[in-house]
């Protein structure tokens, strides 16, 4: 049990060396990383790689025979494509981490874009107060649904199955049966329309690397004060190099010009809807990777009864799990709701939930609990918005970006069966 409560760490003992070998031992410590790295994987533990090799190749098969694909406008198109069901994916890796489902996501999210909209133009409330109030109706939403299912003892496939049901009427009894109500406030709209300035897109990438550089820093010297085996210098300058290049590259692209006609409109910049992900990205990290909170969703999915026997509340952490992606739903609608300018029945319905599962599926989460990271939510969206967008940018019908997106997720589901057979044999 304790291991399931615990970061995968080496126990190897820290030892620097004499001066002269420390560079002899980094390279050996890097070459045991790199074999112990390919040894999980070829013990079925593939994690995020087949979504991040897969999102490389797609890129370069639409790239290839698109080149509009790799447009400025097409790269910021793909991001705020992306970035609701990203949102909704995040929760539901926390779900499908406890090894239960969540059919309700998109509605619960289209409930919360509802109530933001009426109390914004109908009722005149100020943006925070209708946004808030969204986010404790999804808060509300989760809560109901944790308790039912863990409380109560309803399969979450059920409840969430009525949930879908309950939440799409209403949404249409919140709407008067098909209104479509539209959103005036500036600070909604800007959150998916618009976009940082040129500076603030640099001075963002910055703060964010050399916080990911202090933490990587931070970790290291915490495992060799414990004597715990430390990441050598190589590995860090490559993991925050990694970092640094990649962001450089997406915010030159992001703050050329992306508008058709400049006099009219200037279009470049970040999208808002970017540093907005990012920061639910990094807490949702921070949450299931650095507290012991977040580590119990781990021990829970896989194994209830011995993560109970451990002493954890394995209730409170179903309750917690439906409370957090509902509330994230509450999040996606609101983003929702700013790309489309307006809330109307249609809002977190049609293949928003199927998308949102897709994402965290296809980026590693698997559906028998116990793995997944808020990372994988990110990297199967953007799986799932490449394709769409890629697909759409060729000419294809929604029938033919249906059954490919579902062609994929499959595929996904498949890999994280068989993986998890593997690794049950080893």
């Amino acid at each position: 049990m304790t291991a399931a409560l615990t970061p995968e760490r080496s126990q190897t003992p820290a030892d620097p060396g004499p001066p002269g070998k420390n560079a002899a031992n980094g390279d050996t410590r890097l070459r045991s990383i790199a074999r112990a790295y390919v040894d999980r994987v070829r013990g079925g533990e593939l994690g995020a790689l087949p979504a991040a090799l897969g999102l490389i190749v797609l890129c370069i098969f639409f790239a290839v025979l698109r080149p509009v694909f790799l447009s400025e406008l097409n790269f910021a198109n793909l991001l705020t494509q992306g970035a609701g069901s990203i949102v909704i994916a995040m929760g539901l890796v926390f779900v499908l981490l406890l090894g239960e489902i969540d059919l309700s996501a998109g509605y619960a999210s289209g409930v919360c874009a509802a109530v933001l909209a009426i109390l914004l133009t109908d009722n005149g409330w100020p943006w925070y107060g209708a946004v808030g109030a969204a986010i404790l109706t999804g808060t509300v939403i989760g809560l109901l649904l944790g308790v039912l299912v863990a409380k109560m003892g309803i399969p979450s496939f059920v409840v969430t199955l009525a949930a879908f049901l309950g939440f799409q009427g209403i949404v249409l009894m919140l709407l008067k049966e098909g209104t479509n109500i539209s959103i005036q406030d500036r600070t909604i709209l800007a959150v998916a329309n618009n976009n940082l300035s040129p500076a603030l897109g640099w001075v963002l990438l910055a703060l964010s690397v050399a916080g990911y550089a202090a933490i990587q820093f931070r970790q290291n010297r915490n495992r060799a004060q414990r004597s715990l085996t430390t990441a050598p210098p190589t590995l860090l300058a490559v993991r925050i190099g990694s970092l640094a290049v990649l962001g450089a590259v997406a915010v030159q692209l992001l703050n050329q010009e992306r508008s058709r006609n400049v006099v009219v409109d200037s279009l470049k910049g970040v999208p808002i809807v970017v540093p907005v992900v990012v920061v639910l990205l990094v807490a949702g990290t921070f949450v299931l990777q650095r507290t012991s909170f977040g580590l119990h969703f781990y021990a829970v999915g896989g194994n209830a009864e011995a993560a109970r026997r451990a002493g954890i509340n394995v209730a409170a952490i179903r309750i917690a799990a439906f409370v957090i992606c509902s509330s994230l739903a509450a999040v996606g609608g609101i983003i929702a709701a700013s790309r489309g300018n307006s809330v109307d029945p249609n809002t977190g319905g049609s293949n928003v939930l199927l998308l949102a599962v897709g994402a965290a599926v296809i980026g590693g989460t698997s559906l028998f609990g116990g793995r997944g990271r808020a990372m994988d939510a990110v990297l199967g969206g953007m799986v799932v918005a490449v394709i769409q967008n890629g697909m759409g940018l060729m000419g294809y019908s929604s029938g033919v970006k249906y059954a490919v997106t579902g062609s994929v997720l499959l595929v996904a589901a498949g890999i994280d069966a068989l993986s998890r057979r593997r690794s049950a044999q080893r």
